[in-house]
Order: C-alpha cells, then structure tokens, then sequence
C-alpha cells in the first residue's frame, strides 16, 4: 500500500443495503429497515450508503434506487447516499441525469452515482427490461454522456439534464473484472470493486486501475473502494451461527428451486454450491475484535481508501447489532 493511504483503522466505512426482504416480510418492511439502518448509520459515523439495482429478485427491494434514496435522504440529515449502483445499460442517460440531478438539487453534498454494466437480473427479464443486448458495448461512452450531463458539458449540442446539469455528481464506477478497473482509470473516476461477491479479480483489478489511472480535474488521485461482507455478533458463537444462516439462505437463494433442509445440505457440499458459497470469500465474522482484525488485513490486501461493507445478518435486529459492534471497534 501507497504511502499516500491513511493507516487501516482510519479507512472510512460505508455500506451496501439490498433492502432485503427476509422471510415473512413485505418491501414496505425492507425499506422501513432501510430508513432505520441509515439512521443508525449516520450517528455512528459510516460515510455512505449505496442501493443497488436488482431486477425480479423476491428477496431484493432495490429495483428502484433513485427512489430509495430520495425516501431514505428525506429521514436523514448527512449521511451520503447513493447508487451502488445503477446498472446504465438498462437506462438512458439523461434519465439517469435528470433523476440524480433531482437527488442533488434536493440533498445537496449527499448523492453518489456508482455505474455498473451489468444488467443486475437474468436475461428474461432483461427482455421485460426493454434492453438492447448489445447495449452494454456502449457502456464507455454512455458514461461520458452521463458525465457531460451532470458537469454542463453536454456532448449534445442544445441537450440538457434539467435538473442535473451543473450538479457535478461525482460518478463512481463499479466493477468487478479488469474492463471497469480500465475504464475508471481512463475516465479519472474513482472505483469500486464488487469484492462481496466477485472475488477472483480483486487484486489483478485494483493494480491495474492504480497503475494505469489518468488524473482528471476533480479526481487527481485514483481511489479504490473495496467491497467485503461482515457478520459480527457478541460472541465468536452467534457469529458462527448467523454465519451458517446467511450462507444456507445464499445458496438456496440462487438454487432456482425449493429446497428441503436435507436438498440444501447435498447442494451445499456440491461443487455448485461451493462455487456460490466462494462468493463470500471476503466476510469477516466474529466478535468486534475479530472483524477489525481481518479488515485490517483486507485493506491491506485491496489497497482499498475505503471499505463498503455488506452486511450479512439473518434479520434486522441481528443486521442492527451487526452494524453496532463494528461501528464501535472500527471508529474508536
């Protein structure tokens, strides 16, 4: 790690939420979950929260961020909030101007726009989606058009967001291969590394950017943040136990079938289900002491300026408390 990077414990923390839906509940009880946990978040001092977008998934509410946020910003005072993120193929650019644009004009100082390229869904309902399967191949330069929007250098002549134009929304690309880590470091932009559930790359991914990256006017020094997952209880005990809930409730997710208890456990030990349960690869667990240690380890590991921290919990007091312990041994 560069002498430029702050010392492991003073690494700012911030949050992904996927305003799950856990079992017995509806999305108006993910979003309530959303308002409390950013609340929390606010007064312990993480720096932001990012909503991704995810289409006809049962157990993820954020289909929407632009609206999330708007409702989640209108309950909290400072705390940054936005898309991690939005996946642009799936919009126009100026829709997604003027949307964030809005967000700016109404929270100034607080809205973040991470990009992604992926269509955060299968491909039938990309179709429902209405998206060019061939739209991702313009995904470079529809960040640009995004970008001219949001600074009042529109690259169409006489197109404007409004609102949006001259908000300067910073733009944060995500990625999780060496296509993002280039193209952020082409375009100047800071970048984000799905390491919470893409692992293989991380490392490959972050060198390429730093080694590569152009300075640009706002960002004249790259900036990596690194994604990881934390399950931390009160004792190295629960932990391991809300562990094996959340990694159970993560393969039977994405076995596309209903599972009985004794399914699961054969799925679990195949090679199918070790290749999902590797996707978090990157989860510090335990007590408060045990979760700063690993971290510590992994922002070493990731040349990471900033962790974003995913949460894995298997309900909303526990994703509560989880956010409390490490809140109060990173911060203090």
């Amino acid at each position: 790690m560069t002498d430029s990077h702050t010392s492991p414990s003073r690494v700012p923390l911030s949050l992904i939420d996927f305003a799950n839906i856990y079992r017995g509940e509806s999305a108006a009880d993910a979003f309530a979950r959303s308002v409390t946990w950013a609340q929390r978040a606010e007064s312990l001092g993480f720096k932001r929260i990012w909503y991704s977008e995810h289409h006809n998934m049962p157990s993820i509410a954020s289909s929407a961020p632009a609206v999330l946020i708007a409702h989640v910003a209108a309950h909290t005072a400072s705390i940054n909030l936005g898309a991690g993120g939005v996946m642009l193929p799936n919009h126009s650019p100026l829709v997604i101007a003027e949307q964030f644009g809005t967000l700016a004009e109404l929270h100034p100082g607080r809205i973040d726009l991470g990009l992604g390229r992926a269509p955060g869904t299968d491909q039938m309902t990309m179709r429902a989606l209405r998206r060019d399967v061939h739209a991702a191949d313009s995904f470079p330069q529809d960040v640009q058009e995004l970008d001219g929007y949001l600074t009042d250098k529109s690259v169409l002549p006489g197109i404007n967001a409004v609102p949006g134009r001259g908000t300067n929304v910073p733009l944060y690309i995500l990625g999780s291969s060496l296509f993002g880590a280039q193209l952020a470091a082409q375009l100047g932009l800071p970048y984000s590394f799905a390491s919470h559930f893409a692992p293989g790359a991380l490392t490959q991914a972050v060198q390429v950017y730093r080694d590569n990256y152009q300075p640009s006017e706002r960002f004249p020094e790259p900036y990596v943040i690194a994604a990881v997952n934390v399950t931390a209880a009160d004792s190295e005990e629960i932990a391991a136990e809300h562990d094996r809930r959340v990694r159970r409730s993560r393969v039977r997710a994405m076995a596309g079938k209903k599972l009985t208890d004794a399914e699961l456990d054969l799925v679990m030990d195949s090679p199918a289900g070790q290749r999902i349960l590797d996707m978090l690869r990157y989860t510090a667990k335990g007590t408060g002491e045990q979760v700063v240690e690993y971290l510590e380890e992994f922002v070493e590991l990731s040349q990471a300026d900033e962790l974003m921290v995913a949460l894995q919990s298997p309900s909303t007091p526990d994703s509560l408390r989880n956010m409390e312990i490490l809140a109060q041994h990173w911060f203090a």
